[in-house]
């Protein structure tokens, strides 16, 4: 008999979804509906992974019905305690939402724009029903716009926070070698298991907002207090040569997590940007948490526009 053990294999995150415009390239996966891979000329602006991978340290996922942690999975509604799958062992947390392990089917592909949704059902921690939906599509500049949607399938009011955790790059430079800025006036303050204390204005190395290079830092941190001009805000990864990679968001992302790790395979450090709805424990502090009506429909958009000389 033929073996056909290595046939028709699949990638690890499913099926992929590639748009194009101008000299851009963009790989949308099905798992979790993450940025695979944003390219332009050639020239990598994401971090990416193997087809045999699943996104390594939450690469370019998207995040509902909430980003970041909450704190022991445990949160009340209506005066009942709700307790969430514990996915941050080691820190005893519910993290990065639902959907991290969730396909996300195809609603639209065109030649530059695709668009994914998944479900959130109803279970325990979280008993709603909603739908969340994303749009990726490029613009005549080769720039990447993400918009978010979270539609209430529910018959109640529903809490949630959404929001993304794409790493960035420039090419082939190694990331310590860039310089980091972060256009953030405040950090949030957290205890050992990153659940935010408190808040305090930027200072010290936690203060980018000059640039730092990135050799230099070790963070995982939560800022706001972002500045907005003419409705966005921007953070930039800077090369010598000139080069910038840059991310940005709409108003409704108020707080961005920076992660600067030394785990990512591959890569002696690496810098996630993650444009954020709402902080950590949102479900607890209500900081920056939402609340949707029945048939509600919330929107936010995020994206990544590059100077490349």
């Amino acid at each position: 008999m033929a073996d056909h053990t290595n046939q028709h294999l699949w990638p690890a995150t499913g099926a992929q979804y590639q748009i194009s415009r101008g000299d851009a390239r963009v790989t949308v996966a099905e798992l979790a509906g993450s940025l695979r891979s944003f390219r332009r000329g050639g020239v990598e602006l994401t971090e990416t992974y193997p087809d045999d991978s699943v996104p390594p340290a939450g690469a370019g996922i998207l995040l509902a019905p909430w980003p970041n942690r909450v704190a022991d999975g445990q949160w009340t509604f209506e005066g009942r305690q709700q307790q969430l799958d514990i996915t941050e062992v080691d820190r005893n947390n519910a993290i990065h939402g639902l959907l991290r392990n969730a396909g996300y089917q195809l609603v639209e592909h065109a030649r530059s724009k695709v668009v994914l949704a998944a479900t959130i059902f109803p279970q325990h921690g979280y008993p709603f029903h909603a739908e969340h939906q994303a749009t990726y599509e490029l613009d005549g500049d080769q720039a990447l716009t993400v918009t978010q949607q979270l539609v209430n399938r529910s018959g109640v009011d529903i809490p949630f926070a959404v929001g993304a955790h794409p790493y960035l790059r420039i090419g082939d430079i190694p990331s310590e070698e860039l310089t980091l800025t972060i256009n953030a006036g405040t950090r949030l303050a957290t205890n050992d298991r990153l659940i935010p204390t408190g808040t305090e204005p930027v200072a010290g190395s936690f203060d980018l907002r000059e640039g730092r290079k990135v050799a230099d830092l070790d963070l995982d941190t939560c800022f706001t207090d972002l500045a907005f001009d003419d409705g966005r805000c921007s953070h930039t990864l800077s090369a010598d040569d000139g080069r910038t990679v840059t991310l940005w968001m709409d108003e409704e992302f108020a707080y961005t997590q920076v992660f600067v790790t030394d785990q990512f395979p591959g890569r002696a450090k690496a810098v996630a940007m993650e444009p954020m709805t709402a902080p950590a424990d949102a479900f607890n502090s209500g900081d920056g948490l939402r609340w949707l009506e029945p048939g509600g429909m919330f929107r936010a958009a995020w994206g990544i526009s590059a100077d490349l000389g």
